[in-house]
């Protein structure tokens, strides 16, 4: 003998016109948070049936994510191929650069972005890579831990930032 499950309705028909009519897609973040948690407050439910509610629907906007500096964050690769486009880096040396830490990568972008944009010639093998670190960590601020992660840069790419970096501090 088969049994069938009914399918537990949650929200009627006019419930669920009334929550799309109410809830306004293109309001501020925090408007439209206090919209959700009216909607709950309303009809006795928690706003993550709200939301659950509004996604399937097609209307509800998620909140964008920020970090705790309240900025959009920035993903490491996006920080690589900026460096390598200020840089003209070839597509190996930008692979190179994510292999360092966010934080050391969002500094070196910073000071170059805060730079004269100019040409770089690249001093090839000119300086061991000991020593590009130690001049990117002078000129851009870096800790020893964001230094460190530089070494698992390629030396080429290391030597254009160093110089290019040296040049603009004036060292």
């Amino acid at each position: 003998m088969a049994t069938t499950k009914t399918p537990v309705v949650n929200y009627t028909p006019e419930q669920t016109a009334e929550m799309k009519a109410f809830y306004n897609p293109t309001a501020t973040a925090a408007e439209r948070k206090a919209q959700v948690a009216a909607l709950a407050e309303k009809f006795g439910k928690s706003v993550k049936s709200i939301v659950a509610k509004l996604s399937r629907e097609g209307v509800y906007v998620p909140a964008e994510y920020v970090s705790k500096t309240g900025e959009k964050p920035v993903k490491k690769d996006a920080h690589a191929d900026a460096i390598a486009k200020v840089l003209g880096l070839s597509e190996n040396d930008a692979d190179s650069l994510t292999k360092a830490n966010k934080s050391a990568l969002a500094k070196v972008f910073s000071a170059l972005a805060n730079s004269v944009p100019r040409e770089v010639e690249s001093p090839e093998d000119e300086a061991a890579k000991p020593a590009l670190v130690a001049v990117l960590a002078r000129v851009s601020g870096l800790t020893d831990d964001e230094a460190r992660s530089l070494s698992r840069v390629s030396r080429s790419t290391l030597a254009k930032i160093a110089a290019f970096a040296e040049d603009e501090v004036g060292d």
